[in-house]
């Protein structure tokens, strides 16, 4: 694959990021009031941000992959 060498460095750091700061956000999530409700079942909340963060790790680890194949390619 070429792409030049900034930007797969961009796409690198760019990976990296999301896969450090998405988990974060996830840990905070489970633990707030409103992830779960009185019952003990996840409420919306907590399905609309499992979403999101499980589309933003795939994401990112799609761009982290594009990032080294640049390298590597």
């Amino acid at each position: 694959m070429q792409i030049p060498l900034v930007w797969s460095l961009v796409l690198i750091v760019a990976a990296a990021w999301n896969l450090v700061v998405w988990p974060q956000f996830w840990r905070r999530v489970t633990k707030d009031p409103r992830a779960r409700d009185d019952a003990g079942r996840p409420t919306r909340f907590y399905t609309v941000h499992a979403v999101l963060v499980g589309v933003s790790v795939l994401l990112a680890a799609l761009v982290g992959v594009v990032g080294v194949l640049g390298l590597v390619g």
